[in-house]
């Protein structure tokens, strides 16, 4: 947390450090990063989940009760969403989803791992944006490799008169385009907004106890329930947040492979 003149900086927990130095490539320095190394924290907390969880035993322990849990309801999601040919997307989905919620939930912890500070990975407009384009790039492959010039029939809904179809179809078209940046946009937004608001509130808490036992009493206490309300509320809003993303992906697979 960085402090200035007994200041809070609310935007100092977003800034990507360098960690370590590396190497440039065509102009550009490659190193790594606070955000790499937690991306990084991110793929080995759920390798070690799912590894713990696939021991398939007879009588299935906790830990595979979990696994199975999350598995099943991405493939119940997938089923209902795009039908039987959704199970081939489910392990894309699947790993996105599980990314998104280790990642949102390990933004969250109170301390850092290995004297690096938490980092919320999905807080910057970089990652989810990737994460969007690459689940945009499968719709668009598999709507084109599947239907062909036919593909262009999404932006023009049955039964639009003739007299309508190019303005509907530059509506639904740039409507389509706009698919990853609100995707990208939503994530975003919801993990920096909900971080910002936490360390704002820490912020009354240490000045106040700073200021005096007066205020610490009138604006610490306060201040520091109601952290405890918005950290439950963001835990909540880290869940349900790679949820929707899985969601809405699940949704456009399901526009480019059950055409009409």
């Amino acid at each position: 947390m960085a402090a200035e003149e007994g200041k809070i900086d609310p935007m100092y927990q977003f800034e990507v450090q360098t960690i370590l130095e590396g190497f440039s490539l065509g102009g550009q320095q490659i190193a790594l990063t606070n955000s790499a190394i937690w991306m990084g924290f991110a793929v080995v907390a759920l390798f070690l989940f799912m590894r713990g969880g696939m021991k398939r035993e007879l009588v299935p322990g906790r830990w595979q009760m979990m696994v199975e849990g999350f598995t099943g309801f991405i493939d119940n999601m997938m089923e209902a969403n795009v039908g039987p040919a959704g199970k081939k997307y489910a392990p894309y989905v699947f790993s996105l989803f599980m990314f998104i919620l280790f990642s949102n939930v390990l933004g969250l912890l109170p301390v850092g791992v290995l004297g690096l500070h938490p980092f919320t990975v999905t807080s910057h407009l970089t990652v989810t944006g990737v994460l969007a384009i690459m689940s945009f790039s499968i719709v668009l492959i598999v709507g084109f490799a599947k239907h062909k010039l036919h593909f262009f029939s999404l932006f023009v809904p049955h039964g639009t008169p003739l007299p309508m179809i190019p303005f509907i179809f530059i509506v639904e078209l740039l409507s389509f385009l706009v698919r990853p940046f609100s995707l990208a946009l939503r994530l975003f937004v919801a993990m920096t907004a909900g971080h910002i608001l936490l360390k704002v509130l820490a912020g009354f808490v240490i000045n106040s106890s700073n200021a005096g036992a007066g205020y610490g009493v009138l604006v610490g206490i306060p201040s520091f329930a109601l952290m405890i309300g918005i950290s439950a509320l963001e835990l909540l809003v880290a869940v349900v947040q790679a949820y929707v993303f899985a969601l809405l992906t699940s949704l456009y697979i399901n526009d480019a492979e059950n055409l009409h």
